[in-house]
């Protein structure tokens, strides 16, 4: 759950950048593209549109809620499998009628996206399933509004609970690998059939659980896009990369609690967060039902996982196109922490994302969506 160990960091190396006018950056050669608009009144409008956006979609959420609500006052219990590992699955994509006054955008418009005008891009993409990874302490339930965007859109979307988060009942300071916290994800990356691929899509500390299964299934995963999430080398850990932030954290330092289920003399079995202090650390830029919705929402994060190294390899891991989403108001993963993993690992490209807090999907659900559209259709290699 971002740079959650702050009081274990060693001092950054300096990170410098040279900023070019071009929005994607193949190969990191122009570090700096900020994903958005050169005027402040096309600013405000993309800002308007996603404050637009996000009524339309709080009302489906409140309408969902209250459905769920209703379910257990009738029934006592919630229509999901709290024992197993939960998936949140999209029906199959709707075939969405065309208009003729459709418009064409371009790749650094921020209006909304029409389903109508991807219908014919997503019927040939690659794959147009993607799976969302949650970061830590969060779950499938941060994605709401991705998912709705994403579905409306024509994809078939899948939001996973990781063991312990969510509505996942397994508890959080019993994990002691990565391999059992992010087995559900490995669940469906197993059962997908010949010649179908997927998007992975990991933010914070998913990124080290997309990672993992990178490694594991690099011919089921079409594209990996890690949004403000640890991107990792082989050898590293979570732990390696998020301690090595520039300077001291005091806000993460005050916010985080190290939960000792095995005793004091044992190692930290899981790490809390002082929900007093998440929204200046995480949610600095999100709407105030969303912050209220993460609250209590929100559950420790094992901490075994984080200290684990991921041993990746280039004819796996390295095999899978990697993209890398920058969350450019972000005080929990900082702008240079990011910019330091991107040089250290560089991905095929990288967007930036302005405006964004720790939580994209909360705070730019319409412009994290665009990237997340642009990038499914970026077109495979041919070798």
């Amino acid at each position: 759950m971002g740079n959650s160990w702050a009081c274990f960091s060693p001092k950054e190396k300096e990170v410098s950048f040279v900023r070019e006018p071009s929005k994607r950056l193949p190969n990191y050669s122009s570090p700096f593209s900020p994903f958005s608009f050169s005027t402040k009144s096309k600013s405000k409008k993309r800002e308007n549109l996603d404050e637009y956006d996000d009524a339309l979609i709080q009302q489906q959420a409140q309408l969902a809620a209250a459905l769920l609500f209703q379910h257990h006052q009738q029934t006592g219990s919630l229509p999901l499998n709290r024992s197993t590992s939960v998936v949140y699955p999209s029906p199959a994509p709707k075939k969405i009628p065309r208009s003729s006054s459709s418009g064409q955008h371009s790749r650094a418009d921020h209006s909304l996206i029409h389903p109508h005008q991807l219908l014919n891009q997503i019927e040939g993409l690659e794959t147009n399933r993607l799976v969302l990874v949650h970061g830590g302490g969060f779950g499938a339930w941060c994605w709401y509004k991705t998912i709705t965007l994403l579905e409306e859109s024509g994809y078939r979307v899948d939001a996973v609970d990781l063991t312990g988060s969510g509505v996942h009942s397994f508890d959080t300071n019993s994990i002691t690998t990565l391999a059992q916290y992010v087995k559900p994800l490995t669940d469906i990356l197993e059962k997908l059939g010949d010649g179908e691929k997927v998007i992975l899509v990991g933010h914070d500390f998913g990124g080290a659980c997309i990672s993992y299964v990178m490694e594991l299934f690099p011919s089921k995963i079409s594209k990996a896009i890690f949004v403000a999430a640890a991107m990792l080398s082989s050898g590293q850990s979570t732990l390696d990369v998020f301690s090595q932030q520039m300077g001291s954290n005091d806000l993460m330092q005050q916010a985080q609690a190290f939960l000792y289920a095995n005793g004091k003399d044992q190692p930290p079995t899981a790490i809390d967060l002082d929900k007093a202090l998440v929204k200046d650390l995480l949610f600095n830029q999100s709407p105030a039902k969303d912050v209220s919705l993460a609250l209590v929402s929100m559950r420790p994060i094992p901490f075994a996982p984080v200290m684990e190294k991921l041993s990746l390899s280039e004819a796996n891991y390295g095999s899978v196109r990697r993209f890398y989403v920058v969350t450019q108001e972000d005080c929990a993963v900082p702008v240079p922490l990011q910019e330091n993993m991107v040089q250290t690992n560089p991905p095929e490209e990288v967007f930036w994302l302005k405006g964004s807090d720790h939580a994209p999907f909360f705070s730019r659900p319409q412009s994290l969506h665009k990237i997340l559209v642009e990038i499914s259709q970026i077109p495979p290699k041919h070798v």
